[in-house]
């Protein structure tokens, strides 16, 4: 089955179980999210990306991207690069070392690229978090945005969490524990990353990482 048939079974079967995801589905459409193939550059990207605006972890990529003539760089092209040109491209000097440490878990082959896309949920967080810089929200988003998986529910998300207050009538923000009941009371499972997805749209801003943290 193709991805985009894995979407519409996901709309249908949440249709089904789920009445106030329903109307979300209704009035929102189509889900849109799409894997990525470039998992190592998305890493790359997730990292630079924390605690920035959108729009400036773009100028800062754009201008590492600038230091492989306009390429996405290599792990090795990475650990090659000095810190100071790295600074000066905008990463600050933590984000230095998350990148390089990321560059020498793909190198040394503690991370494996080639196939992460094949590992289950846990093994891909267990080996993703073990790099600096990266957390289990972060390795949530990866696999959701990146390798397009179909059921992860980010219970540490803001969006998600504000997103179920609301639509839930739920009085206060949930905690993870009550997000995850409040999944299998309506049926997400096994399409809980397309039920995030449809609680970050009525916040409109579906597919943006809700907080900054890793």
């Amino acid at each position: 089955m193709s991805f985009s048939n894995d979407l519409k079974a996901a709309q249908k079967h949440l249709v089904d179980s789920d009445k106030v995801l329903a109307i979300c589905i209704k009035k929102y459409g189509p889900c849109h999210l799409k894997p990525h193939q470039d998992h190592y550059s998305e890493l790359v990207t997730s990292i630079i990306g924390q605690q920035l605006s959108t729009r400036a972890a773009a100028a800062i990529w754009r201008r590492v991207l600038d230091l492989s003539k306009g390429k996405p760089p290599t792990p090795q092209k990475l650990i090659n690069v000095d810190e100071q040109t790295l600074r000066s491209a905008g990463l600050s000097r933590p984000k230095v070392s998350y990148v390089k440490d990321l560059a020498h878990h793909v190198i040394d082959g503690r991370l494996d690229m080639n196939l992460i896309s094949k590992l289950p949920n846990d093994e891909i967080i267990n080996q993703l978090t073990a790099v600096k810089g990266i957390g289990e929200w972060s390795a949530q988003m990866f696999m959701i945005f990146s390798l397009g998986r179909l059921n992860v529910l980010p219970v540490g998300d803001l969006g998600v969490r504000k997103a179920a207050m609301n639509l839930y009538d739920l009085g206060e923000l949930p905690n993870p524990q009550t997000l995850q009941e409040l999944s299998k009371k309506n049926g997400w499972q096994p399409y809980e990353s397309i039920a995030a997805w449809y609680l970050w749209k009525s916040l409109n801003n579906a597919g943006v990482r809700t907080i900054k943290n890793t």
